[in-house]
């Protein structure tokens, strides 16, 4: 039944979910020319659309922990990567942070509304095969984390896990973001339920899957390496999906 259910509802998901990228990234081509805020809010406003795209596909969604989510220094977030869904609960979760990415170049063109917002929001867009490059963009998004005091997501296990099941997490990224930004909190997130979700790929998708976005205790990284902090981070996001 959840088999026949996921196809016959699967087309009004991807139909809203694709029309709201290209009506969106109208929206912040027009807000982007009143301010900077109004766009980012456009952003906000999308994410959170998309997200609950999923409920005519029965996803039963639930977030915890982003009511104590620190507002008063930088942050880095630190999360495992199950599907291109991770993005949005990101966005909306961390609103009040203004929530940059550390993402592949690829991604910064050809997909509406979520390329233009990584070229325009301030993320850093790397060329994996381009050590040099990745670092002087993870470096100059740092710096901007010190001074404006918001936030950076990075996915550390570099590239997304097909399965669900989690990869090991690369600290080099968050060792230079920590670097250039030396006052930021690290903030492990959990996600769990999005790989499963597209687990037969785009169409269709699976019916009823529970979705969590859940944010850990943060980790205040003083007297700790870059490596510890990401073990830390992967450990508690382990725990809290039963990958431990």
């Amino acid at each position: 039944m959840k088999n026949i259910l996921g196809y016959i509802l699967s087309p009004i998901t991807l139909f809203l979910f694709v029309t709201l990228l290209l009506s969106f990234h109208v929206v912040q081509v027009v807000t982007r020319f009143f301010s900077e805020r109004a766009r980012q809010k456009s952003v906000d406003i999308l994410n959170v659309l998309l997200i609950y795209t999923t409920v005519f596909v029965g996803a039963r969604i639930k977030f915890s922990g982003f009511d104590n989510i620190p507002t008063d220094r930088p942050l880095i977030i630190v999360s495992n990567h199950q599907s291109l869904m991770d993005i949005p609960p990101i966005i909306w979760g961390f609103r009040k942070n203004t929530p940059r990415f550390v993402a592949k170049q690829s991604l910064g063109k050809g997909i509406p509304s979520i390329s233009y917002n990584l070229r325009h929001g301030k993320s850093a867009l790397i060329d994996r095969k381009n050590p040099r490059q990745s670092i002087t963009e993870i470096a100059r998004l740092g710096k901007m984390l010190e001074k404006e005091k918001v936030s950076v997501a990075i996915f550390a296990e570099g590239t997304r896990s097909k399965t669900g099941k989690m990869r090991k997490f690369q600290h080099s990224g968050i060792a230079t973001l920590m670097k250039y930004s030396p006052s930021a909190l690290i903030v492990p997130m959990a996600i769990d339920g999005n790989s499963q979700l597209i687990s037969k790929g785009m169409f269709p998708l699976v019916f009823g899957t529970k979705l969590r976005y859940t944010v850990l205790e943060p980790i205040d990284p003083s007297g700790k390496t870059a490596e510890e902090v990401t073990q830390e981070a992967e450990q508690r996001i382990r725990e809290t999906i039963g990958q431990a």
